[in-house]
């Protein structure tokens, strides 16, 4: 994939994830200011302007994890700063030109991952998310910034036993798939992706020349991984802990909870034995005026008795 060897492979994988026929490009180098991080498990990383001046940042990274939307965002500022000082050049270069912000053109951050993570994983049918900014009342302005996620694995998940339907899906079945019998569909059905197979297979016969291009890029890689499992693991500790300090504040919340219905239930119970030794009371009372009637009711009687 290498832009300046083969442009049109290039070109053609453009034109497929922008949706539209890109003509011709030309490749930039990085700003001198570099945004990027050592640690990046970058497989691709291609900056070109198309035809009609747009900048695209095109990217295949190994971990989705290594490429928040923090990073994007500054990969997209870094590009539109380049269209910017562009536009300042061409204005001062020219008397009769003066500078203007509309000339600034919109930028692409196109990044393919191969194992994606949490966030991409809450659609588990969608393996293409496009971002551009909007206003929440539908005012139209020209906001420049645009970016496009590919989430390979998601792809490859979603099409194990579907037919290639256009190119965009050929170019996402050629980066993402090992199958031998999807290998073989999608050449058939596109036979320009087979003098790429071809490219790779005659690449892998020369073992010399395969370990020598590929012993420092993974070693890189190793460090990288080992960094990224690092970094990952202390992530989740993190949030363990995190998880762990909530739960031990809801559990002692309900302990305190717990506390405060037993002493009110001890203190309902010592109400109601309170109200029951009362009531035992007021029946024992009853009980005696109940008898204390029925032995005046007696004597009455007798003195009737014997007034008579």
């Amino acid at each position: 994939m290498n832009p300046d060897i083969y442009p049109e492979r290039v070109r053609h994988l453009i034109s497929a994830l922008l949706g539209k026929e890109v003509t011709s490009f030309s490749v930039m180098q990085r700003s001198s200011f570099s945004i990027g991080d050592d640690k990046s498990l970058v497989i691709m990383d291609i900056v070109v302007e198309i035809a009609g001046g747009e900048i695209i940042n095109l990217e295949v990274q190994k971990i989705g994890y290594d490429f928040p939307g923090e990073r994007a965002a500054c990969y997209a500022s870094d590009l539109a700063i380049r269209q910017y000082a562009r536009a300042r050049n061409e204005a001062s270069q020219d008397p009769d030109k003066t500078f203007s912000y509309r000339s600034i053109r919109p930028v692409y951050t196109i990044v393919l991952i191969e194992r994606s993570g949490k966030e991409f994983a809450r659609f588990p049918d969608r393996y293409i998310h496009r971002f551009m900014q909007k206003s929440d009342t539908g005012m139209q302005m020209n906001l420049v910034h645009h970016y496009i996620f590919v989430a390979l694995d998601i792809f490859r998940k979603t099409h194990q036993n579907e037919i290639i339907k256009d190119e965009l899906e050929a170019w996402l079945m050629f980066l993402s798939t090992e199958d031998p019998e999807q290998i073989m569909d999608l050449c058939d059905r596109y036979p320009e992706f087979e003098t790429m197979y071809r490219h790779i297979y005659e690449i892998c016969m020369n073992t010399e020349d395969v370990m020598g291009f590929f012993s420092e890029a993974l070693l890189e890689m190793d460090r990288n991984t080992v960094q990224y499992m690092i970094d990952e693991r202390n992530r989740e500790n993190e949030e363990l802990k995190k998880k762990n300090k909530e739960l031990q504040s809801q559990k002692d919340e309900l302990q305190s909870q717990k506390d405060k219905l037993q002493s009110q239930k001890d203190e309902f119970q010592s109400q109601k034995d309170g109200l029951q030794s009362k009531n035992n009371e007021l029946s024992a009372k009853i009980d005696m005026l109940e008898k204390q009637l029925v032995e005046q009711q007696e004597l009455i009687r007798k003195l009737q008795e014997n007034s008579n």
